[in-house]
């Protein structure tokens, strides 16, 4: 059986989005389309299902890195942003975009809360390796020299 860390992100991220625009528990919220994701963007994003693809990537996160907390979650999704003439500076992400899409995730099985931050639950767990083992299964089919891992 695969693991999260055997597939490769993208298609992890892309797989998982499509699942979780079919579970009822996660919505965007009315801001969503209205919202930057932060200081260091200059416009709203371009996706109209980039929600979905940010709870995503933020369970594949708190799955690789749990326990994490939403300021380290805060500092992984911000950017650079240039400031006048001087050197590029980096600035955090949007912390109300991440809170309430974690507590989204909660909802819906994928995340628990602890006392040092967010880490996968058990059936987050399963779901996500159920995943990645199908992703690696897919990936298996095409190159030949890891059909024995399969």
């Amino acid at each position: 059986m695969a693991k999260v860390f055997d597939v490769p992100a993208n298609e992890l991220i892309s797989k998982l989005t499509e699942q979780l625009k079919k579970d009822k528990k996660i919505n965007p919220p009315e801001w969503a389309s209205y919202v930057k994701t932060g200081p260091h963007v200059e416009k709203v994003p371009q996706n109209r299902d980039w929600w979905y693809t940010r709870c995503a990537s933020l369970a594949r996160k708190v799955y690789l890195h749990g326990p994490i907390g939403i300021s380290d979650l805060k500092s992984y999704y911000g950017g650079r942003k240039r400031i006048g003439y001087n050197l590029d500076h980096h600035k955090d992400a949007g912390g109300a975009i991440i809170r309430k899409a974690l507590q989204q995730l909660e909802l819906s099985g994928y995340v628990e809360k602890k006392a040092k931050g967010r880490v996968i639950s058990n059936e987050g767990m399963k779901r996500l390796d159920r995943l990645a083992t199908e992703i690696f299964k897919e990936i298996s089919k095409m190159d030949k020299n890891l059909e024995r891992y399969a």
